[in-house]
């Protein structure tokens, strides 16, 4: 192996360190330990109240389980079948997810929102993602039909124009190779660098498309998809959200923001039934 390539290792393992610090401890579990009874239960039928299953869309090293071992049951708890995917698994690698390629991961939400739809005979589904899975169903509505299924699509922290990890991937320049060594072995962390083909392509022609209503719920303590402005889109039919303009109080970073802040996950409820939305305040965490 070539010198310069030796030194490429490094920056890799901080790229992917630096991600893996903001995993919350509970990743200890393995995804196959979903419960058996809660979410992701096929025989729940939606009501005439939410008429729409609630599929959750983990982020970035994340899984099915435990990115959403509080919010889940947030919502199960006000009616709703709630049902949650894994998706970018990288062979070898158990429990953390979300890193092979994105187009393929989008693949994989569309067949789990088409498994959804099959059992609980609803007509469309409401998609509610952190970090990736915030970003990743903007493919599947634009590319993969997914427009059709989808109602609402509701951004945790979302890094719908990339994710800088803080000026983090600003350095790769300077190491020659490196880009590519990370689209080799994490294709779904070079899929996220700002500029990316990926990103390119998805961006292309508007950020969203007819027929579905979004959601941004961002916090500008964000270190991961920085800035946190970029998290914003743009459209007719956009609710772009700041935590700190809901509870100026609410010191919620990336992870934090999909894991447990029930500030959010009031506005995150707001957006699934505008119709009987009510304000989000700081009092919303004890909602």
């Amino acid at each position: 192996m070539l010198p310069w390539k030796r030194a490429l290792r490094p920056l890799a393992a901080l790229l992917l360190t630096t991600a893996v610090a903001v995993v919350p401890a509970a990743t200890a579990h393995a995804a196959d330990s979903a419960p058996s009874t809660g979410w992701n239960d096929f025989s729940c039928k939606p009501s005439a109240d939410h008429p729409r299953p609630v599929v959750l869309v983990h982020g970035t090293l994340g899984n099915s389980v435990d990115n959403w071992l509080s919010l889940a049951p947030y919502l199960e708890a006000r009616g709703y079948c709630v049902f949650s995917v894994d998706y970018g698994q990288l062979t070898g690698v158990p429990v953390f997810y979300g890193l092979g390629p994105i187009d393929k991961s989008a693949g994989q939400l569309s067949a789990f929102v088409d498994k959804v739809l099959a059992a609980t005979g609803a007509a469309k589904a409401d998609l509610v993602g952190h970090s990736q899975g915030g970003m990743m169903p903007r493919y599947y509505l634009k590319f993969l039909g997914g427009a059709a299924k989808v109602n609402a699509l509701v951004g945790l922290a979302p890094d719908n124009h990339g994710a800088t990890l803080s000026g983090l991937t600003n350095l790769l320049p300077y190491f020659p190779g490196a880009s590519d060594l990370i689209k080799a072995t994490t294709p779904g962390l070079a899929d996220q660098i700002p500029g990316s083909d990926f990103l390119t392509r998805l961006d292309a022609g508007g950020d969203t498309v007819p027929g579905v209503h979004y959601t941004v719920i961002a916090t500008k303590y964000d270190e991961v998809a920085t800035p946190w402005q970029s998290q914003y889109l743009s459209g007719s039919d956009v609710h772009n959200v700041l935590l700190q303009d809901l509870c100026p109080l609410d010191l919620t970073e990336h992870v934090a923001i999909g894991l447990f802040d029930r500030i959010a996950f009031h506005e995150v409820a707001n957006a699934l039934d505008p119709a009987h939305a009510s304000a989000t305040t700081c009092a919303s965490a004890l909602s």
